[in-house]
């Protein structure tokens, strides 16, 4: 096998799905791919550029996703919807991977290329949607950050705790609603998120 940086983030991938950040070691993916640890540092630098690399590979997934979910909209369909597109796409996408969520989390502190085309193009949607100029970066970053936080609380380990017997009969309306279809959830929810951002736009003529 000959060993390149493709190998190596989607050994990086695997691991960081097991162990998480603090866990994770160039030694133990030089281990996964049968090589010397010094071997890894010829395609990545040290730990840190590898972290760049998941985020950046989390985040081109993820914007490649809502690329095929803008592409089976309407010509005609409402900025809403767009918008809902891509961040359906992006939840899936995160789904699909055990730590994408911190990972793409991370991204923009590494400046990974990938997810600044992903809030880019959040931002451009929110601009022909007549969003205004100030109101878009605070939009965009709260609609990412509902995605993200959404997709940890479905990735969490569900709690090993009996609820108390009149749980229902003290708390009524929190017990009904904890048993919301997620998909139902998270679409209403980011429909909720756009009827405020629709507060602060000039409707496009």
């Amino acid at each position: 096998m000959k060993l390149n940086r493709e190998l190596i983030v989607d050994a990086g991938m695997r691991a960081f799905a097991e162990r998480g950040y603090v866990g994770l070691s160039m030694r133990q993916i030089a281990d996964a791919l049968g090589v010397h640890a010094g071997s890894l540092y010829y395609h990545v630098k040290n730990k840190e550029q590898l972290l760049a690399l998941l985020a950046d590979r989390v985040a081109g997934e993820a914007y490649d996703a809502g690329t095929a979910a803008l592409g089976a909209l309407s010509p005609a369909a409402s900025w809403e919807e767009r918008i809902e597109a891509q961040l359906v796409a992006l939840r899936a996408s995160l789904l699909a991977r055990t730590g994408a969520p911190a990972l793409l989390a991370a991204s923009p502190a590494v400046l990974s290329p990938a997810a600044l085309a992903l809030m880019e193009r959040l931002l451009r949607t929110l601009d022909a949607a007549g969003v205004a100029p100030d109101t878009r970066p605070v939009a965009a970053d709260t609609l990412l950050s509902y995605v993200t936080g959404f997709v940890l609380q479905e990735q969490a380990p569900p709690a090993d705790v009996q609820p108390p017997a009149d749980l229902a009969e003290r708390y009524p309306m929190t017990v009904a609603g904890a048993g919301s279809d997620p998909d139902t959830l998270f679409r209403t929810s980011i429909r909720l998120l756009c009827a405020g951002i629709a507060t602060d736009r000039t409707p496009v003529r």
